[in-house]
């Protein structure tokens, strides 16, 4: 516990403003909160019981400061103590966690993760929202969606959806998984910049596994890896996988070498260094390239994005779709090597090639599109 942790005080108000006097009192004098005030403050922004201008300087007054482990930590247990979260009858299940902000840089195609992981063997889930600040891109509920798939099944459908073996995976909502959560948009919207929350939100874990949970997740700047180890951990997850991808997500770079972190059993966090030739990949575009896209419908300051999302998401729903239906290139090739990089953590296959093999196969046998369809079709 923080040093600097005192009694906390009943009073919502009285609360949020020892911690604003302690949190932001600018770059030298700043200090520290402990993991249950962290807890007790997001609490209160959750509920409501913070007044909105008190929860708006307290979010941007952690991120100035730079949140610690405690900070982020107790964040996140307020979030998952008013979320809804369901254990699955299936003994494993892949949390595929990509930003909630979404993509404006390529065409995402790891809404489709899911789906290849469960025809090789591996109960999935996915979730997001449908627009999240800072980039307000293209997301996992949009490009879905576009594909035809219901975004809207509550955690019960998803649960269903998941104990099927003929489709294994399911896509949750944020409105779903933690309305309270799910409210702040707009507040977020209010105060511009990352807070906290954009950190922890990818690891509530709305669905478990009877015996074990594995989160896959992406980050771009380096010391990441140890705070997610961290949280995923008190979270629950019994391993992880951090990639080191493109806009932050789970695929890596497909035309240079990049890496990723792992820890198994809650043990230790691993670096794994890779490269698209251990996955007999030949490209020369890091992702699925952006096509000619409509502008964006309503302009926003320059943290938004400039293109017309739904469009963005339409065009990648149409290569994920194609890459199921084994059409060759960059979105076949991402789903190939990011899924390989799940089957090797969990130990189906020791190298990232034979993994790589098991994923070519059911893309080329039909079966992973056969577990889409039948998702499409519930």
């Amino acid at each position: 516990m923080s040093a600097a942790a005192q009694e906390i005080n009943p009073d919502p108000k009285l609360a949020m403003r020892s911690y604003i006097q302690r949190v932001a009192t600018g770059p030298e004098y700043s200090k520290d909160i402990s993991f249950e005030e962290a807890r007790d403050a997001m609490s209160h922004i959750l509920d409501g019981s913070a007044d909105p201008v008190q929860a708006g300087i307290f979010l941007i007054a952690l991120r100035m400061k730079r949140e610690t482990l405690d900070e982020n930590g107790g964040s996140l247990q307020a979030i998952i103590d008013k979320s809804n979260i369901v254990t699955a009858d299936v003994d494993h299940v892949i949390d595929v966690a990509d930003p909630y902000d979404g993509y404006t840089r390529g065409l995402p195609v790891s809404p489709f993760i899911p789906t290849v992981l469960a025809a090789c063997g591996l109960p999935s889930v996915s979730h997001g929202a449908e627009a999240v600040g800072p980039k307000y891109g293209a997301t996992h509920r949009k490009v879905l969606r576009a594909a035809g798939v219901n975004v809207d099944f509550d955690t019960q459908q998803a649960l269903k959806q998941i104990n099927n073996p003929e489709v294994a995976w399911a896509y949750v909502d944020q409105k779903t998984i933690c309305p309270a959560l799910h409210n702040l948009i707009p507040l977020r919207t209010q105060i511009v910049k990352r807070p906290v929350i954009t950190t922890v939100e990818v690891l509530i874990g709305p669905v478990r596994g009877k015996k074990s949970t594995t989160l896959m997740t992406g980050y771009v700047h380096k010391p990441y890896p140890p705070v997610y180890e961290h949280l995923a951990k008190l979270s629950g997850f019994d391993s992880a996988v951090l990639v080191r991808g493109v806009e932050g997500g789970v695929i890596p770079s497909l035309k240079q070498e990049s890496k990723y972190f792992e820890y198994i059993n809650k043990k230790e966090l691993i670096e794994v260094e890779i490269h698209p030739d251990q996955v007999n990949i030949q490209q020369d575009v890091r992702a699925v390239p952006l096509p000619d896209l409509n502008a964006a419908k309503v302009q926003g300051d320059e943290t938004a994005a400039k293109i017309d999302t739904d469009h963005l998401a339409a065009e990648a729903a149409k290569v994920g779709v194609a890459a199921l239906h084994g059409e060759q290139g960059p979105a076949r090739d991402s789903l190939i090597y990011s899924s390989a990089i799940m089957l090797t953590h969990i130990g189906i296959e020791k190298d990232l090639q034979a993994s790589a093999k098991i994923v070519r196969d059911v893309l080329d046998s039909g079966k992973a599109l056969n577990h889409f369809q039948k998702n499409q079709l519930s």
